[in-house]
Order: C-alpha cells, then sequence, then structure tokens
C-alpha cells in the first residue's frame, strides 16, 4: 500500500502493448509511495466485462470512447498514483500531460514481438493481425514520443526503467 508522501503529481505510463506498463508502474509506485491504476483494468471495472468483450461486441470505437472518458476522470480525480494507460490511450487523448507527468517506455517493435507469447497475443484484440499491430506501433510512436515528458529505454530490466524514471523526474520521491 503506499505510504504518506507529498507526491500529488501522478505519472502515466504511455508505450505500445507489451512495453511494461503494468510491471514498471507496479514498481514505481511501490518505491515512490504512490497508488497504481491500471487504465484498461478501470475501463473494465466500469464496463463490467473485459476489453476483449468490449471490442467484439461494440467495437473499437465504442472502447476508445471508454478511454477518453477513464482520461476525464483520471485528469479530474486522482493524484498521488502512477498510472498505466492502455496502449493506444495516447493516440485517443491529446493531452495526457493534464493527467500527470508523462512517461513513454520505448520498445522496439521486435522487442515487442520477442515479449508477446503467442496466448498473451490472443488476449489482446489488436494484435490478432501482426501486419495490422505493426502499422498501429509505427503510427502511434511518434503519438508516444511527442505527449512524453520523459522517455526511457524499456528493454532494461523493470528496476532499472524504475531507476531512471526515479532519477530523471523531479516530482518522484
Amino acid at each position: 500500500m503506499a505510504t504518506d508522501c507529498d507526491c500529488a503529481e501522478n505519472i502515466v505510463l504511455i508505450g505500445f502493448m507489451g512495453a511494461g506498463k503494468s510491471t514498471v508502474g507496479r514498481l514505481l509506485a511501490q518505491k515512490s509511495g504512490r497508488y497504481f491504476l491500471d487504465a484498461d483494468a478501470l475501463i473494465e471495472s466500469e464496463a463490467g466485462r473485459r476489453i476483449d468483450e468490449i471490442f467484439k461486441k461494440e467495437g473499437e470505437h465504442a472502447f476508445r470512447e471508454m478511454e477518453r472518458r477513464c482520461a476525464r476522470w483520471l485528469a479530474a480525480c486522482v493524484r498521488g498514483s502512477v498510472i498505466s494507460t492502455g496502449g493506444g490511450m495516447a493516440s485517443v487523448v491529446e493531452h495526457l500531460a493534464r493527467i500527470g507527468t508523462v512517461v513513454y517506455l520505448k520498445l522496439s517493435w521486435e522487442e515487442i514481438e520477442r515479449r508477446l507469447t503467442p496466448q498473451e497475443r490472443r488476449k489482446r484484440p489488436l494484435f490478432s493481425d501482426l501486419k495490422e499491430a505493426k502499422r498501429r506501433f509505427e503510427q502511434r510512436r511518434n503519438l508516444y514520443e511527442t505527449q512524453a515528458r520523459l522517455i526511457v529505454d524499456a528493454s532494461r530490466p523493470p528496476d532499472e526503467v524504475v531507476e531512471e524514471i526515479i532519477q530523471n523526474l523531479p516530482t518522484v520521491s
């Protein structure tokens, strides 16, 4: 559990599927005395169903609207947290900096492919077509870089990634 800290600023982790946002986010929250929130889990909780079900029944457009609504709630109501976004949230929410300090966990396409097992790929609706997934990766990379205050090489072990974030963000204590 997060401890009392003087950390009202949120840290928002962005990056493509498989970049390690959840793993790094949990560790960063623990080391900085913040709570950890996963935007996809918040959306699933609010919708009462899993993301893959939302995609199947309502489509990607409906899910993206849920991401926008989640982002507005995070910006208005959440402080002192590390927030892991879904891989596409940066493409539908223009001002993630309103939620907190944005950190891009950067990873090459080859490393993403290596990290995501076939089982993990099946859980991700937008990873079913590898060619389309790579196209989205290329499209989103510039969005991630544009929105980020800090860009971190996420190919290293999570504890090293967390240490770099802590060392480079004055708001992290």
